[in-house]
């Protein structure tokens, strides 16, 4: 039986997404998003709020779009797999975190609005007219890239490449 990781959030950005890159050259964004819930409580009749405080984590194309369009506040839905990291710290505890790798991230439209800006490709792959592929939202002077119809390809980089 075969076990789907894969995961939807929405969210709004509670920092200003940080790009950096492997020393291969790999771009790599992460950024974190607070996940709100609301209820109603049965007994009370009172309404709950709870928020979860989410990391994402971009590779890629996708990590450079992100870097330019998501700003903190900004409302986006991220869909990835939840990956779990574990290191040491230099006082030799050992930690470790569940994050959100992004297969992608769309611009909230709920209280939002954007405007496509097309992105050229960079893969040297044909994808319709003049070479670019998928559109792009913008939101407060920000693009935001999206892949065109289809999946993407997984991103080339060593899961054991660390941007830091």
């Amino acid at each position: 039986m075969a076990m789907d990781n894969t995961v939807t959030i929405t969210g709004n950005a509670t920092r200003e997404p940080e790009l950096r890159f492997t020393p291969s050259g790999q771009a790599v964004c992460s950024f974190g998003l607070a996940v709100n819930r609301r209820w109603q409580n049965r007994q009370t009749q009172e309404w709950e709020e709870s928020t979860s405080f989410i990391d994402i984590t971009a590779w890629a194309q996708l990590a450079e779009n992100a870097a330019e369009s998501v700003g903190r506040g900004t409302r986006v839905t991220v869909t990835g797999r939840l990956d779990q990291r574990s290191w040491e710290t230099q006082e030799g505890d050992k930690r470790s975190k569940v994050e959100v790798v992004a297969d992608d991230i769309a611009i909230s439209l709920r209280w939002a609005t954007a405007t496509v800006q097309k992105n050229e490709r960079r893969d040297g792959g044909s994808g319709g007219s003049g070479g670019s592929q998928g559109g792009g939202n913008q939101q407060g002077g920000r693009s935001f890239g999206s892949s065109g119809g289809g999946r993407q390809n997984p991103p080339a980089y060593s899961p054991d490449e660390e941007p830091f």
